[in-house]
């Protein structure tokens, strides 16, 4: 079976994705992050904003860094990113990441949300677990 997800960037500075005077830097940046994936921007440690791209990963998230107009623009400054072998898994991964982590994203995942049953909650709170 092949792998879903191929590799992976963490808490890359927000900085790589700038142009400067080593151009090589912002080349292999590229280079690695230049395949369809699923990403996370934070704010400091914090996940702020999940999303996905059936194109290169370089591309959506420099266009985060470096257009201001963009939604997010001020408010992140490391990202994470997921390589991800085929496109018909990018929508599920992304789906994964919405549901387990906090983020200010209005996105409803595209899975089926499973809650907890009424006499396990009502079970909880008689042994004092808010």
């Amino acid at each position: 079976m092949r792998e879903r997800i191929t590799g992976y960037a963490r808490m890359w500075p927000r900085e790589v994705l700038y142009k400067n005077e080593e151009a090589k830097v912002l080349q292999k940046v590229k280079g690695q992050l230049g395949h369809p994936g699923v990403y996370i921007l934070y704010r400091d440690e914090i996940p702020y904003y999940i999303g996905k791209t059936e194109r290169k990963l370089f591309r959506r998230i420099w266009a985060h860094a470096n257009r201001p107009r963009t939604k997010y623009f001020n408010f992140w400054n490391f990202f994470s990113a997921f390589v991800v072998s085929d496109r018909r898994y990018v929508d599920e991964i992304e789906a994964i990441l919405i549901s387990s982590l906090p983020t200010a994203n209005r996105a409803v995942p595209k899975l089926r949300r499973i809650d907890l049953p009424n006499e396990i909650w009502k079970e909880l709170r008689k042994r004092g677990i808010p």
